[in-house]
Formats: C-alpha cells, sequence, structure tokens
C-alpha cells in the first residue's frame, strides 16, 4: 500500500496551494479556548463598571475583535466552498494560523483586565512585539501555504505584511483615542509611542518572516 500523502489543492489550471497537513486536534480545541476566554473578558469590560476597562472602548471592541479572531477560518470556509462547488480537492482548515492570530486579542484584552498596561511600564512595548510576532507568524503560514516561494520572498512577504497590519493598528489607535478622543500627554507623547510601536511591531513581523521561512513546510515533512 502507498504511503498516505499531505492534502493537496493543486489543481488541472495551474501551480495551486503547497500541500497541507491536517493539524493536531488540540490546537482547533485551543482556537475554541482562546476565543471563549477573549470574549467573556470584553463582555466584563463592555458592561462593567471596573476601572481597568474605563475609556478603552470595550463596547467596540467586543464587536470587533470576535469578526477579527475568527477571519481567517471564515474566508478559509468560503474559499472550500466555492472549490467543493467547481470539484475541486479542498485543503484542511488553517486552525494553526488561525490560533496564532487570535492569540494577540487574548493576551491584550487580558492585559487590560490584570491593569498591567498601567501596572507595568513595558507591557505595551512586549505586547507590540510579541502580538505582532504571533499574528505576523499566522499570515506566514498562510502565505506558505498559498504557496509563496522561494523562503526569502516567504519572509520578506511575511514581514511585509506584518508591517502593514501594525500600520493599520496605530491608525485605529490615532483615530480612536486621538482623533475623536484623548490621550494623556497630548499630541507630542502620541506621536513618540506611535513610532515606539511601529518599530516594535515590524521587528516582530521580520522575526516572524524568518521564523515562517525556516520551518520546514508541510510538504517536506509529509515527504519525509
Amino acid at each position: 500500500m502507498a504511503p498516505s500523502t499531505p492534502t493537496a489543492t493543486a489543481d488541472a489550471t495551474g501551480p495551486g496551494p503547497a500541500p497541507t497537513r491536517h493539524p493536531a486536534r488540540w490546537v482547533r480545541w485551543a482556537v475554541l479556548g482562546v476565543l471563549l476566554a477573549t470574549v467573556g473578558q470584553l463582555a466584563v469590560g463592555a458592561f462593567s463598571d471596573l476601572p481597568q476597562f474605563a475609556g478603552k472602548g470595550f463596547g467596540a471592541r467586543l464587536a470587533a475583535y470576535p469578526v477579527l479572531m475568527l477571519l481567517v477560518p471564515l474566508v478559509a470556509v468560503g474559499r472550500r466552498a466555492r472549490r467543493n462547488h467547481r470539484h475541486l480537492p479542498a485543503g484542511p482548515l488553517p486552525w494553526t494560523a488561525t490560533l496564532l492570530v487570535a492569540l494577540p486579542f487574548l493576551v491584550d484584552v487580558t492585559g487590560n483586565t490584570l491593569d498591567l498596561y498601567d501596572a507595568v511600564t513595558w507591557w505595551d512595548d512586549a505586547n507590540h512585539l510579541v502580538n505582532w510576532a504571533l499574528l505576523s507568524g499566522g499570515a506566514g503560514l498562510l502565505l506558505r501555504d498559498g504557496g509563496v516561494r522561494p523562503r526569502w520572498a516567504l519572509a520578506l512577504c511575511t514581514a511585509g505584511v506584518g508591517a502593514l497590519l501594525a500600520v493599520g493598528w496605530e491608525l485605529g489607535e490615532w483615530a480612536t483615542f486621538i482623533r475623536f478622543g484623548e490621550v494623556d500627554g497630548g499630541l507630542a507623547a502620541a506621536y513618540g509611542d506611535t513610532l515606539g510601536d511601529l518599530a516594535l511591531g515590524c521587528l516582530g513581523a521580520v522575526v516572524a518572516g524568518v521564523v515562517v521561512a525556516r520551518r520546514p513546510d508541510a510538504a517536506a515533512r509529509g515527504s519525509s
């Protein structure tokens, strides 16, 4: 009997995404746990009067964060439906990438719940570095499974996507806390904080790009 092979997603019209192996079952349960823990804390922040949540837009976060956390599998489900309609093979849902994308939201919300942003001076900086490494790592896995090659291009694209997401996040913070709100220290403090956050976010994205590019892909593991 021939050995089993990874799920292939190429079709007759040309080269498709790289073969992808099914993730471990615990990854799907981890995604569910992260989602429930995040939503639970968001609900507490949105509907309570606890001081650590005051003025931090937890009502808006409760509406936006779950959607952003599940954006990857939602898009993947839609893509699988289109491929099934065309009678083309479809790989497993990208649960590992979903977990990496969802984790930063849990870390951010938990930091607010425990009041770490105010109590620990380096917490915000660590968040921008580590969370953007996680988020960019998830994006990198999607790019890799989508067939981005060679490795240097995968690393560059992963870092680029992470940098763009960092810029988008800072624009959202500007709109929320500066354009339509108030920030402690005025615009000068906000400017310095934004530059530091962007630098740390981009550094995290670069680290993720290098790690994803150096990590053996599913095709190589499946053929070993």
